[in-house]
């Protein structure tokens, strides 16, 4: 594994996701899942995030729109929490879920507004 680019994901993934959702998946990581942790880290957050030909409002955007298509809410409300510290506004989230729903079925939109929705309150609470 890559050090340097493990450092670099991990800087990157606790500004967009939050320093507290990461150190939570961190100390809940074991022998098994802890590879994982690390492979995520270094991969997706430093290799992929870590390049500059996208701004990261833009790669935010992106992530919203495939995980609503994938249906994987968890991971879509953590990445909505994530777009809105990386500068997308309420209204882009809204109109990339309509976005969504012309490509990629209405269904799948519905359920991501919902979601949103829950992510977005959890954050007024806060």
């Amino acid at each position: 594994m890559n050090d340097e680019l493990y450092e670099k994901g991990m800087e990157i993934r606790k500004a967009v996701v939050g320093p507290e959702y990461v150190e939570k998946s961190l100390a809940a990581a074991d022998d098994f899942n802890m590879p994982m942790q690390r492979l995520v880290t270094e991969y997706c957050w430093g290799a992929v995030w870590g390049r500059e030909e996208l701004p990261k409002k833009t790669r935010s955007m992106l992530n919203i729109a495939m995980l609503a298509v994938l249906n994987r809410p968890n991971e879509f409300k953590l990445h909505v929490r994530g777009a809105i510290r990386n500068g997308v506004s309420r209204d882009e989230i809204r109109e990339i879920l309509l976005q969504v729903a012309i490509y990629s079925g209405v269904p799948a939109a519905i359920d991501s507004f919902r979601n949103a929705k829950e992510a977005l309150s959890d954050m007024d609470e806060s």
